[in-house]
């Protein structure tokens, strides 16, 4: 969910004009307009969005963030960018970001990592995890990524395709072996 999207406004909207924004749809999805109306409990749904994302908004301190400092509300878009597979708006955002804390450090190792940057994922998330070492979802993100990058270079450097025990060319050889067999019969 897009908090600019929901409530109408561009994502450089004033606190002003989020409020006004706010307000308008309040408005317009008030249960008090649904009364005896099939579109009841679609209006409650669009209401309780429409608060989420207000919330998500005035807690994220809109105007600390026009300044051009972090805020969590440009890091909660970072993660649902990410999330979402829109890497480039995910980047954009990581980018024209002063604060280099490590909530940024994190999730640009993520997006690194969903990029298929592997050393520059396991960089950014040491760094995270060395900047703040008691937040365990960095830990827990930089040890997956360092087992899951062990794992891939054991196979890709450590046995190549030299080896018996790859899966691949195990079922291959199967394949060809139950092809000769039929072709025998």
């Amino acid at each position: 969910m897009n908090p600019y999207e929901v409530l109408g406004v561009s994502e450089n909207a004033s606190e002003e004009e989020i409020k006004r924004a706010y307000k308008e749809l309040v408005k317009k999805y008030h249960p008090d307009k649904y009364q005896n109306n099939p579109l009841a409990d679609l209006a409650e749904e669009k209401l309780q969005e429409v608060n989420e994302a207000y919330d998500m908004l005035m807690k994220g301190s809109v105007s600390g963030r026009r300044g051009g400092g972090s805020g969590s509300a440009d890091y909660m878009q970072v993660r649902r960018f990410i999330d979402a597979g829109n890497l480039r708006e995910a980047e954009r955002i990581l980018n024209s970001t002063r604060d280099r804390s490590a909530e940024w450090f994190f999730l640009s190792g993520m997006l690194a990592y969903r990029k298929g940057w592997y050393d520059d994922a396991v960089n950014k998330l040491q760094t995270a995890t060395n900047m703040d070492p008691n937040n365990m979802e960095y830990s827990q993100a930089y040890g997956r990524i360092i087992n899951m990058g062990g794992g891939y270079q054991n196979q890709a450097y450590g046995r190549g395709y030299r080896s018996n025990d790859d899966m691949c060319c195990q079922a291959l050889q199967c394949y060809i072996c139950a092809d000769c067999c039929i072709d025998c019969i």
